[in-house]
């Protein structure tokens, strides 16, 4: 039991600030390659959307080209119908027995003429939005061939980036419980609660220019100079950061 008290004894406060500068390094290495990689993954992602909705408008183009295409045929086919009716009609009158069934006959032959003239107009019209929805598909096609290289280029450098950090943070997953192994748990827990409440994942900063590293307020002169003793653990008064002199930081990372 007194040998274990004396090996607690030997753990000084400056010891658990160099372990939790330490950590701050280490974890903030991790977070650097989880920014690396996370912005890859949310592109990938976006493209990958975007490829489903491309996909999605040439299918819709493709239908409504197809129903176009289909009432131009209709239509022909009208046309076809009145031609044969005029031509019947026509051959009709010239057996008429009276005025009455000429100008009847004369009638139907007019009508189908309209009919015939108006259909020649939805050919025309139908033709217009099917070329107009051929280039809307080509263009869209364009489009989903450049997003598809897109996205085989952002998947290589996903994979790359992962292949080549993957065994980088698995070294420094192994670093980080070989240092919180050091930290007592209720100053290891203090950690991790200010890193989480932290925007920019800092639980420990230096001071820099008189000022907390973490926030930027001013640090009061005499704070400074017990930060600089290593007696205590200092927290800023302002975020709640844990805070560390230049000379203790510049010993670590000479290691």
């Amino acid at each position: 039991m007194a040998k274990a008290t004396k090996v607690e004894q030997e753990i000084t406060v400056e010891d658990k600030l160099h372990a939790l500068y330490n950590l701050q390094r280490v974890v903030s290495n991790i977070d650097e390659i989880k920014t690396l990689r996370g912005e890859l993954p949310l592109e990938v992602q976006d493209l990958e959307d975007e490829i489903v909705g491309l996909t999605t408008r040439l299918e819709n183009f493709s239908a409504e080209i197809a129903d176009v295409t289909a009432a131009i045929s209709q239509k022909k086919i009208e046309i076809e119908e009145a031609l044969a009716k005029i031509k019947k009609y026509e051959e009709q009158r010239e057996n008429v027995r009276n005025n009455r069934e000429y100008d009847n006959l004369s009638k139907e032959i007019e009508f189908q003429t309209l009919e015939i003239e108006l259909c020649e107009k939805r050919i025309r019209e139908f033709t217009a939005v099917k070329e107009h929805k051929s280039e809307e598909q080509q263009n869209a096609s364009s489009q989903l061939a450049e997003r598809k290289l897109d996205l085989e280029q952002k998947k290589g450098e996903l994979d790359e980036i992962i292949g080549e950090t993957k065994q980088e943070e698995e070294k420094l997953r192994e670093k980080v419980k070989e240092i919180e192994a050091k930290i007592e748990p209720r100053l290891l827990t203090a950690f991790k609660r200010i890193r989480k409440n932290a925007r920019n994942g800092l639980g420990v900063v230096v001071v820099e220019r008189d000022a907390c590293g973490g926030c930027f307020n001013k640090i009061p002169a005499q704070r400074q100079m017990d930060i600089k003793l290593h007696k205590k653990i200092i927290v800023c008064e302002y975020c709640g950061r844990i805070l560390v002199d230049r000379e203790l930081a510049e010993a670590d990372n000479q290691d």
